[in-house]
């Protein structure tokens, strides 16, 4: 079989399922789990990476071949996945569709352009990266369902919120601006705060 099979790509593949249900979710009215399926997606991309340096004898051709399908996954995880969601919970019109274009096309601007330097950094060096260049995609696994758990505060200026958080979101993708690594730890924090706030309300409906 084509590729490479070995524990360090089963968390990229977990969120990557992950998404793909909270599609389906989304567009047929189930915002809350669709919520949910985002915000695992993104605490199995906190993780693939440090799970995946765990290995210590894998490849050049694995350890590129890893850098590829985060990057894919990722599009579809932080990139399709949000731009559905956000349209499903009202970005329909003009402006909004526009913002989710724009989002979507940054996004993939953002992986690229990642892709380029990392393969040049892990040429020149072996050490973490220490600093982000713009916004992580991954942020939007966060950012999002913060504005869904808002949605019950700010009522009527929900939509507003939305469309706003997309645009600048998108816009930070791109925008050339230094931003240190967070640690794991505290991104999965947050993530699994999230997360839980959502299980929580599910529940008590």
């Amino acid at each position: 079989m084509i590729g490479f099979y070995n524990y360090t790509v089963l968390l990229t593949y977990l969120g990557l399922t992950s998404s793909v249900a909270g599609m389906m979710f989304a567009v047929n009215g189930w915002f809350r789990t669709a919520v949910l399926c985002l915000a695992i997606s993104g605490l199995c991309d906190t993780l693939d990476g440090k799970v995946a340096r765990m290995k210590k004898d894998r490849t050049e051709d694995e350890k590129c071949f890893g850098i590829q399908i985060d990057s894919l996954c990722d599009i579809v995880c932080f990139g399709i996945f949000p731009v559905i969601l956000s349209y499903c919970l009202g970005m329909r019109g003009p402006v909004g569709v526009t913002i989710l274009a724009l989002y979507a096309v940054a996004g993939v601007i953002r992986l690229g352009y990642f892709n380029v330097m990392e393969m040049k950094r892990q040429q020149e060096t072996e050490e973490s990266r220490k600093y982000y260049s713009g916004l992580p995609i991954t942020s939007i696994a966060v950012v999002l369902p913060i504005v869904f758990l808002a949605r019950t505060v700010v009522c009527r200026y929900f939509s507003m919120l939305l469309h706003l958080s997309m645009l600048i979101v998108g816009t930070l993708f791109v925008v050339d601006f230094r931003v240190r690594k967070p640690k794991n730890s505290t991104i999965a924090a947050l993530i699994t705060l999230v997360a839980t706030a959502l299980l929580w309300i599910g529940l008590h409906r």
